[in-house]
């Protein structure tokens, strides 16, 4: 059964925080992984914060088993050496079914707990994942004083979590929001790619036969494989304020490519990505803040109807009430990208 909607919002356990009633929106263009079990990379952490939005220590997946406590350690000496300013700080834990999710937790908790904001969840299968964590993090907030609640955030990589999709968005006041994982999705739909994101040359549609030259050359365009699963996620974080992610982009040279995928993902409603090698940061910046025109053609829709209402014309084409609810979703995020980041407060003339 359900928690009654008045309960919704008390907290679960006597002493922890009380949950947020609306997730912060704060700009997310990047979650950019690091290795806190690798000395190179830790001490890289304080320079590499300044220049994106999330920096997240993980802790599962390209961790070796016998580094996994190293990491955790690692971790834990980062969060309270490192000032991260304007920074989100998030780690991503070991799977919920792993022998070092408990561990993960409590220890985290326990030391960091006030300077984390976001823990995120891998392979999640449904609402019951959520709400075994949810209760899990209550008990460890009341434990060690821990005064802002800790945000949850999904990884969609199972059949059965996509399946699922709605109703982990709703499963708790905690949920910050999902990334696609899409390695571990294609294993589980028993998907025949064995890249991390991206297209597949096998992937297309093809024209038709020329009916004048049926033997000429039919062109063909690659597909999407991950279209269908980001419109599901986008849907089901936005439906409870919650914000969606594309994940990782396995090809670190093909920056081409990690471009376009980026950039779909932009397209359709997530608000950021992940970054696994710095060489992704620029790109992940670049295409998840709006184009500066962009920004100047929301600025005149929105001049020109400032309450939404009615119908205007502007260059020969027609805006109403939804264009310009579109206007103001460029607009609102260049305003929340500028107010972190002076280069593009400049860009866009605010």
């Amino acid at each position: 059964m359900l928690r009654s909607p008045r309960d919704f919002f008390k907290p679960k356990v006597v002493g922890a925080p009380e949950p947020l009633r609306e997730i912060p929106v704060l700009p997310s263009r990047m979650i950019h992984f690091f290795d806190p079990s690798n000395p190179k990379m830790a001490v890289k952490v304080p320079d590499i914060a300044k220049t994106v939005d999330i920096m997240l220590g993980n802790l599962e997946d390209a961790v070796p088993i016998d580094r996994k406590e190293a990491a955790r350690e690692g971790l834990v000496k980062i969060g309270k050496a490192v000032d991260f300013g304007n920074t989100q700080f998030w780690t991503r834990v070991n799977s919920l079914d792993s022998p070092w999710f408990i561990d993960d937790l409590t220890r985290l908790v326990g030391e960091i707990g006030d300077k984390l904001d976001v823990i995120m969840l891998p392979k999640i299968q449904g609402p019951w994942d959520i709400h075994f964590a949810d209760q899990l993090l209550a008990q460890l907030e009341a434990k060690y004083g821990v005064k802002k609640p800790l945000l949850i955030h999904a990884i969609l990589e199972t059949a059965l979590g996509v399946a699922n999709v709605d109703d982990i968005a709703n499963a708790s006041p905690r949920m910050q929001g999902m990334s696609l994982g899409p390695a571990d999705l294609a294993a589980s739909r028993r998907m025949k790619t064995t890249r991390v994101g991206g297209g597949h040359p096998d992937y297309v549609v093809r024209t038709d036969p020329d009916p004048n030259n049926p033997n000429a050359l039919r062109p063909t365009a690659q597909q999407d494989l991950w279209h269908y699963t980001i419109g599901r996620m986008v849907d089901a974080c936005v439906s409870v304020g919650a914000l969606a992610f594309y994940g990782p982009f396995g090809d670190i040279a093909d920056l081409v490519a990690c471009e376009d995928q980026f950039r779909n993902a932009y397209l359709m409603g997530c608000v950021g990505t992940w970054t696994l090698h710095p060489n992704q940061i620029a790109i992940a910046k670049r295409v998840f803040s709006p184009k500066a025109e962009e920004v100047t053609w929301a600025k005149r829709v929105v001049e020109a109807m400032p309450d939404g209402s009615g119908a205007v014309m502007i260059d020969g084409k027609m805006q109403d009430d939804a264009t310009w609810k579109q206007c103001k979703v460029v607009l609102n995020l260049a305003q929340l990208i500028a107010s972190r980041d002076p280069e593009y407060k400049a860009l866009y003339g605010f």
